[in-house]
């Protein structure tokens, strides 16, 4: 199933079953299917099609097949992974070592093209750090093009709390080099990366962008030259560029839409868009609330 139809499959999963069911569903199918499936959507899920309506139960089902692939993925590099069904307060997904014993939880971040400016809250660092826990590694994995460029807190708080910023990127490049963890092959060094830039970077230039020494400390632990990951990261930007191009096509699609909408209709879909009806009926149960119990 290649990304679109899994895409479609989410809609499919949600028409009568609850949520929980479609959960079920979306992580049946990414689990059981071949390796050799996995890669193409490593390389779209960092990017929330435009056609899912913001918050919506969709949005959170995507939400969910982003923890499901990469539960899936660290599956692919030899660790036993499963995905949290409790969303509040915890990580997505817990991944352990079959063969070394260590554990580490990840956490899966998917944005829209259209998104405004991300700001440090968004990525969660420091909630990573608590949802830890007795682990020891916290793997945050989003975009690798969505990270600040230059300067940010999340750099600072990273090094700080040890939690490594990883990217769908990254874990495309590891698979595609068929890299898996064995009784021989530890990759605990990978996920202890930030850890290690932590003692070398001084404290006036923890909130730079330490990326670049990251993926040259990835490259030598796995023993493949930075340029092929380079390779990688150009082959994310040629799929972005193209997700981009569709991201513009169907706003430029739905803009045309509202144009041709007589003002009846405009007005009336306005109105449903800003669920003026549901606050008006929020503050109304609310003064009811309060004149109970006068």
């Amino acid at each position: 199933m290649n990304f679109k139809g899994l895409c479609k499959q989410i809609t499919k999963s949600l028409n009568g079953k609850g949520f929980v069911a479609a959960c079920d569903d979306m992580e049946e199918i990414v689990f059981s299917m071949p390796s050799k499936s996995l890669l193409p959507l490593v390389t779209e899920i960092g990017t929330i099609p435009e056609d899912i309506p913001h918050d919506s139960s969709e949005e959170k089902l995507y939400a969910k097949m982003a923890d499901c692939i990469l539960a899936r993925c660290l599956s692919g590099l030899g660790l036993k992974a499963t995905v949290n069904r409790e969303r509040a307060n915890c990580a997505d997904v817990v991944a352990r070592s079959v063969f070394h014993g260590y554990a580490l939880v990840g956490d899966a971040k998917t944005f829209r093209l259209s998104r405004t400016a991300k700001n440090q809250k968004d990525f969660k660092v420091k909630s990573m750090v608590d949802w830890r826990g007795d682990n020891e590694y916290a793997l945050l994995v989003c975009p690798f093009f969505q990270y600040p460029r230059s300067h940010s807190q999340i750099f600072g708080q990273a090094l700080d709390g040890a939690v490594s910023l990883f990217s769908w990127e990254h874990l495309a490049f590891l698979l595609a080099h068929s890299i898996r963890e064995t009784e021989s092959v530890n990759l605990s060094a990978v996920w202890n990366i930030t850890k290690d830039l932590a003692q070398t970077t001084s404290v006036a230039h923890k909130n730079v962008s330490f990326m670049v020494e990251q993926d040259r400390a990835l490259c030598r632990i796995v023993g493949i030259d930075v340029s092929e990951l380079n390779k990688t990261f150009k082959r994310f930007k040629k799929t972005m560029i193209r997700r981009g191009n569709d991201g513009i096509a169907f706003w430029e699609n739905r803009m045309a839409e509202i144009q041709r909408m007589s003002r009846k209709v405009a007005i009336t879909n306005l109105l449903s868009a800003l669920k003026l009806d549901e606050k008006i009926a929020s503050i109304q149960k609310f003064i009811g609330f309060l004149e109970e119990g006068e």
